[in-house]
This record gives C-alpha cells, structure tokens and sequence, in this order.
C-alpha cells in the first residue's frame, strides 16, 4: 500500500520526494523492486546526520508500536468479552500438536510485528492457554502474514513463499511443544498471571450490558496494559534506532558474504538485534540474495530479523524472568539457523 502511494505521488505530482538516507544502495535499482522506474529509485537522496536519523526511526517506530498496541489490544480485548473461558478451555486449553498448529497458524495471519504481538501472547497467558501455545502465536505472528506471502511470490516464486510460510508455522508448533514439555510457567511474572476475565465471566450482565461497554473494556485493557510497558517500549525503541542508524545494510552484506560456512549463524546473529517487520525487512533481504547471498541465508536473516528483537526482548522482561527470555530466542535462533542450512541444501533443488 505505502509502495502504490509513494508510485502515484511520482507519477502524478510535480513535488520532489526526498529521503535522507544512510543507505548505499538507495539510487539502486534493486532496492526498489516494486517500483517500475528505470534507472534506479525515483527519489533524490541526500546524506542526513545519524542524529536525524535516530530521531526520525525513534519517532516512527514508537509512534507506530503505541498505536498498534492500542488498537490491538482494544480489539482483541473486546472480542475476548464474547468468548468464554471455557471455549477458549475448550479450543486451546488442551496441549495437542492440533492446537499448537492452530495458534501458529493464527499467529501466520495476524500482521504484527514481533513487538505488537506481545499483547495478544499476554491476553492468552491471562486466560490460562498453556503457555507453549501462546508461545507458538509469539513465535509465528512476526515471522510471517499474508502481506509478506503476496510480496514473497513476486520476488521468490511459489515455492520458496509456501515452503517459508509452512516452515515459520513448523517452527512455532515445535518450539510451543517444547516450551510447554519445559513447565516454563514459573517464570511468568505474578502481576501478568492475574486475570479480571474471571471475574467477567461470573456476572457478565452487569459487566457488559452492551456494545459500548465492550469498547470501554477494551479500551480500558489498552491504557493498563500501556501503563505497564511504555517505560520499556521507549528505551527499547531508542535503542533500536541508534543500532539502525549505525549499522547500515552494507556492513551487514560485507560481513555475512565472508563468512563461508558460518554465514547462516552470523546472519541470525546480526538479524536478532534489528528491529523491523517481516514485510519492511523483505526487500533488504532481496537486495542481499541478489548480491549472491545463499537463499537460506537470505531467509535466517529475514526471519531472525522479524521474529526476534532487542526491543522485544526489554519489552518481556515487563513480562517474564530473564531466563525464560534467553530461553524463548535461543531455541528460535537455533530453529532460524537450522532453517537457513535446510534452505541452502534446498536451493539446488527447487
């Protein structure tokens, strides 16, 4: 959608788009795959100081993390006061790979990023859902979504897109199952465990007696659960965009292109401390597979990049014990990894 407009407005309008850019290869054509315009990007590039451009992704990013907060937990909060807890018992509660399968591919639907989903996850751990399901939504819903699958399938093909799609929703059941073998519970702080959903559902009358006070608990949901986590958001988005100003994509290229064998852990491991979505991660990753970077590669650093997180990680510890954090991204890191050598065998085949 922000590719159409920014075409339109090209196209259509005598005003000059500018962008500051610390990219190198912003005037190259590559890095505009949805653009059809010869010759390179269609916009006049201009160095910027990295102040401003810390300023600029911290005011972005935070802008678009609270609102998506907000809004996704209104909604969700308010579809909740439909659902009891004994259906959600019912669908969820029990730990069957069916289920697993169902909140990752719930999770592969959603279009959030791996810090907006972390409201959703703390919806499922109020309502009791054991805690590996909810953990399969965290790990999938950041990995990947209809939007990513539609622009996977014009840059990669088919094959590729679906087998990516199927792998993120494998690593999200199998990790859950894990999580859930591990009777990692205690170590969900006691403030998130506690739920007013009983409560609710005791006297539902006299909690929702219309539409309006739906809203009202949602909205409300939204504010608490903001109140909690906006200290931590902050800090974690400034520090992602001090990492994003300082380490530009041509770094990144330079170091994972020497690293021969260890390229996959290297790609992970850089992946891990950015923070962006699937979507806006795509055409980077495109750019690099290009340049002749492994297609497993390619897909790590995608997937690290969107799935895991610095500011996802402060975010959690508001959250959990820092031992089921490094828990949570050592066993995605390693299945990213996995998955990245598994690709690379793969691209002589597809």
């Amino acid at each position: 959608m922000i590719e159409a407009l920014i075409i339109f407005l090209y196209h259509n309008t005598s005003i000059p788009l500018y962008l500051y850019s610390t990219d190198p290869y912003a005037s190259d054509p590559l890095n505009c795959p949805f653009l059809p315009v010869e010759g390179g990007c269609p916009f006049l590039i201009e160095e910027a100081p990295k102040f401003l451009n810390i300023v600029k992704i911290f005011a972005f990013d935070a802008i678009k993390i609270f609102l998506m907060l907000f809004v996704a937990v209104s909604l969700f909060s308010f579809l909740r006061t439909y659902i009891s807890k004994e259906k959600i018992e019912k669908y969820l509660g029990k730990k069957s790979f069916k289920n697993y399968f169902i909140a990752s591919f719930f999770g592969a639907i959603t279009p959030f990023c791996s810090c907006s989903s972390i409201p959703i996850f703390v919806s499922f751990i109020k309502t009791q859902v054991p805690i590996g399901i909810a953990f399969a939504f965290l790990i999938t819903s950041p990995i990947t979504n209809q939007y990513l699958f539609s622009m996977m399938l014009g840059l990669f093909g088919y094959k590729i897109s679906i087998l990516y799609v199927l792998n993120g929703i494998l690593i999200g059941s199998i990790c859950g199952m894990i999580f859930d073998r591990m009777r990692l519970e205690k170590y969900i702080l006691e403030d998130i465990k506690k739920s007013s959903l009983t409560q609710c559902r005791e006297n539902k009358e006299e909690y929702f007696l219309s539409i309006t006070d739906r809203l009202r608990y949602g909205v409300k949901e939204s504010f608490e659960l903001i109140k909690k986590l906006w200290l931590w958001i902050v800090i974690s988005v400034f520090i992602a965009a001090v990492l994003e100003a300082y380490l530009p994509k041509q770094k990144i290229e330079a170091i994972i292109s020497k690293a021969g064998f260890w390229d996959v852990p290297i790609a992970v491991a850089l992946g891990v401390p950015i923070y962006a979505s699937c979507v806006s991660i795509l055409p980077v990753a495109y750019v690099l597979f290009t340049k002749g970077l492994p297609l497993g590669t390619t897909l790590s650093f995608l997937m690290s990049t969107s799935a895991l997180c610095l500011p996802e990680a402060i975010i959690l510890r508001r959250i959990m014990k820092t031992k089921l954090i490094l828990i949570f991204f050592g066993f995605v890191s390693i299945s990213i990894t996995i998955t990245g050598y598994l690709f690379n065998f793969l691209e002589r085949l597809i």
